[in-house]
């Protein structure tokens, strides 16, 4: 049987376990009361007296003619009084009436008690008050919607509009515009918690479609994305967040123009203009708005657990110490609990019934099978063949990686001077997938670890929980993966030797693996974890059209990856160039190493990642605005700087650009382990209880952050190896290369954890459980 304490630890909101009842303080205080009664059997048989006495009052009352029970029979009193005058947050105050074993010991055991029962009572009221805020405004956001969708099918229908292919609702251009800017709508979430989000007043009855004005003003370009208009004597702003390149092209273009536009020929060109509110953009509002039920729903969910186990844990609590002191406190104490604001409050239940009714005929067409997928997704279970299939791919794994190990040492193609064909053609081949499935195989890790030390990583990553990959799913794609790979690899060198097939055969084998691979990425058909394949490419789409794309979490965190896998990418580039061009057909493996055009892309290719993570970091201050953004656009571009460096000095070795190298390299190094130390982790804190750390750390074992920091350290001087040039003996300088670009890899890996835990416990100290996501439509002040 499971214990309660791990139950509980393992049902409760993470982001929340410091606002849930601290049950293990608890039971460190009862386990206290327990040694002394043990030392002290004196007391105990008087507490057994007490015990027996109580028990006697307690039956007479309850089976009284009257029913009728006073305060004053209990063990203990509990007192209810307020804060101030008018407040409605209400406190408990427990008072000792019986003797007990250690009075000292039980009155800080009520102590603490009642501070977890005030402690609960706020905190729900709190987030009550801000679901509650947060449901009206979406009652008024859909009220304003469905308004507008009316008037766009009357318009449909008397043919009032002047394109068929784009329906639009019309209105006048006039002098004003959004000054909202994206940095505002960032902030959403806090303006709602502390209850400063303007609310929306119904648009009433009527077509909304024959009275709106849009008002223009200069504005950023992080404004553009929202428009103005007036309805019904009330002006409301829509703001469609920029998030598609197509929607940031077009605030730049608008802004351009507003810039070679004096002031008087704006006026005459844009008066009398037409505002097209579209169906597009309608829709975009509507999807809005739908993902933003589906989230108050989640945190509504969220309070309901909260309010169960909490109710649960003071149970449990209550039992032991009725089981240590042997007293009835259980009955008294729970009534109060009962009774207290958290547990007698309805108002969550009704407003979740509500919701699920709204979200069924706005959004599921009156389909509540439908509905409920969304709003309570369903996790699936990994079949035991899942495991069944990892065990038995990673023993091929193993066999057929041995074997080509003994193959290619008989062969000598790993020694010092080897077939320089093979280790020029094949060996990028196998390099690029042992790196990028170790690369899978370390996120597999981390994935575990963090369901470990309970870090929420698909709320942070925005993964949905019905398709995000778990990790026996991605230690079964790294292991029948690199079971396939390392089995091509074998049969390629065993036919390579035998020598019975053309040469050109022979080497398109490897190439063959590459293109098997890349079409199984992006094959269409429902196969082989799809939707993580095409969330996949889609992230890979918004880091290459960098800074067009809105940047989140998912984002910036694969760029992170990409910035150490750049050995691979340039395996990658090299493989490609050598199947296109078909130099593996004439044995001319050294053409990509002669063209100009190639060296040049090469040298970009150790640019690019950087360059992308400075772009994201561009667009984050743009979106933001804080400064922050742009002092980590200064490490990125300290990167580039030292690339270039390492790149220069390996056309020219002099000892100028050695020095240059050097200085360029530990200026770089010196910034992003402060950086990955201070900004990524949020280690190195002077105030910190725990030395040299942080206050709150996930993991209990703290030489393991001090360890960690050291081998960062010191894997983040890999490039010495560029000025050292050491190499194992008896092994192809490659290989070195190999193991060198495979720590970087596993110091990515472990970086990985920590800057996820750290945005985790960011999350945890807002009590940020759920996305706030942002709405489309605001009311406001025609001063404003």
């Amino acid at each position: 049987m499971v214990k309660f304490s791990k139950q509980f630890e393992g049902q409760l909101v993470p982001e929340w376990k410091d606002a849930f009842v601290d049950y293990w303080k608890l039971k460190k205080d009862l386990k206290r009361i327990h040694l002394l009664n043990v030392h002290n059997p004196n007391k105990n048989i008087n507490n057994q007296n007490n015990f027996i006495a109580n028990s006697i009052k307690y039956s007479l009352d309850k089976f009284s003619l009257f029913g009728h029970r006073h305060k004053d029979h209990g063990a203990i009193q509990v007192h209810m009084k307020l804060t101030s005058l008018g407040s409605k947050n209400d406190l408990y105050e427990t008072e000792l009436i019986d003797q007990f074993g250690d009075n000292d010991a039980t009155k800080e055991f009520f102590t603490c008690l009642d501070s977890q029962l005030n402690k609960v009572n706020q905190f729900y009221r709190t987030k009550e008050k801000e679901f509650l805020d947060r449901g009206e405004m979406l009652m008024k956001q859909l009220e304003i919607l469905s308004q507008l969708k009316i008037a766009l099918k009357e318009q449909q229908r008397d043919k009032e509009i002047s394109s068929l292919d784009d329906p639009s609702i019309s209105c006048t251009i006039s002098e004003e515009d959004s000054t909202k800017d994206g940095a505002e709508q960032e902030n959403d979430t806090d303006e709602t918690t502390k209850g400063k989000t303007p609310y929306l007043d119904s648009p009433g009855s009527e077509d909304l479609g024959k009275s709106m004005k849009i008002k223009k003003e200069d504005s950023k370009l992080r404004s553009l994305s929202s428009r103005k208009f007036s309805c019904q004597g009330k002006n409301l702003k829509i703001h469609i967040p920029l998030t598609t390149p197509s929607r940031t092209l077009s605030a730049i273009s608008y802004l351009v123009w507003e810039d070679l536009m004096n002031q008087s020929s704006k006026k005459c060109n844009l008066e009398g203009g037409k505002f097209s509110f579209n169906k597009t953009r309608l829709n975009h509002a509507e999807k809005m708005i739908k993902g933003a039920i589906i989230e108050l729903y989640k945190g509504l969910s969220y309070l309901k657990t909260y309010r169960n186990l909490n109710m649960l844990a003071f149970i449990k609590i209550l039992k032991k110490f009725d089981k240590i002191t042997e007293k009835e406190i259980l009955p008294i104490y729970l009534r109060v609990v009962e009774s207290s604001y958290f547990n007698g409050s309805d108002k969550v239940m009704k407003l979740a019934d509500e919701v699920e009714e709204i979200f069924i005929k706005h959004f599921a067409q009156e389909d509540r099978r439908k509905g409920m997928k969304y709003l309570r997704p369903s996790q699936s279970k990994d079949p035991h063949s899942v495991t069944f299939f990892i065990g038995l791919f990673t023993g091929c794994f193993i066999a057929l990686l041995v074997g080509y190990v003994i193959m290619a040492h008989l062969t000598g193609m790993y020694r010092p001077q080897p077939d320089t064909l093979y280790m020029e053609t094949v060996y990028p081949v196998l390099s690029m997938f042992t790196l990028l499935f170790l690369h899978f195989f370390l996120y597999g890790c981390n994935i575990f670890m963090w369901k470990k030390a309970r870090i929420n990583y698909s709320f942070i990553f925005e993964l949905a929980p019905t398709k995000e990959l778990r990790y026996r799913n991605v230690f079964l794609i790294c292991t029948a993966s690199m079971t396939v790979v390392v089995g091509v690899m074998f049969a390629h060198l065993a036919l390579l030797t035998k020598g019975s097939y053309s040469f050109a055969q022979v080497q398109a084998i490897p190439g063959l693996l590459v293109l098997a691979f890349f079409i199984l990425l992006v094959c269409p058909l429902n196969i082989i974890y799809k939707s993580s394949r095409i969330r996949f490419l889609r992230v890979l789409r918004n880091i290459v059209l960098s800074p067009l794309y809105k940047v989140v979490m998912l984002d910036f965190f694969m760029a992170d990856q990409l910035c150490s896998q750049v050995p691979m990418l340039r395996n990658l580039e090299y493989v490609a160039c050598y199947y296109i061009t078909g130099s593996y057909k004439n044995q001319d493996w050294g053409y990509c190493m002669r063209a100009k055009h190639y060296r040049t892309l090469a040298y970009a290719v150790s640019f690019l990642p950087y360059y992308w993570r400075a772009m994201q970091c561009a667009r984050r201050w743009f979106d933001e605005g804080e400064t922050s953004h742009l002092v980590n656009l200064g490490k990125y571009v300290s990167a580039m700087l030292a690339a270039g460096a390492k790149v220069a000095y390996e056309k020219e070795r002099g000892i100028g650009w050695l020095c240059v190298v050097v200085v360029m390299s530990s200026g770089a190094t010196v910034y992003q382990l402060y950086w990955d130390f201070v900004k990524d982790w949020g280690l190195l804190q002077t105030n910190s209880k725990n030395p040299w750390l942080r206050n709150e750390l996930m993991l209990r074992q703290k030489f393991i952050y001090y360890f960690s920091m050291a081998l960062n350290l010191v894997l983040r001087l890999a490039w010495l190896q560029t000025v050292l040039h050491y190499n194992f003996e008896h092994v192809d300088y490659r290989v070195t290369g190999l193991f060198l670009a495979s720590l970087e890899v596993i110091r990515r890996g472990q970086w990985n954890f920590y800057r996820l835990e750290n945005e985790h416990l960011n999350n945890a100290g807002k009590f940020r459980a759920v996305k706030n996501v942002p709405l489309p439509f605001h009311e406001v002040d025609e001063e404003d």
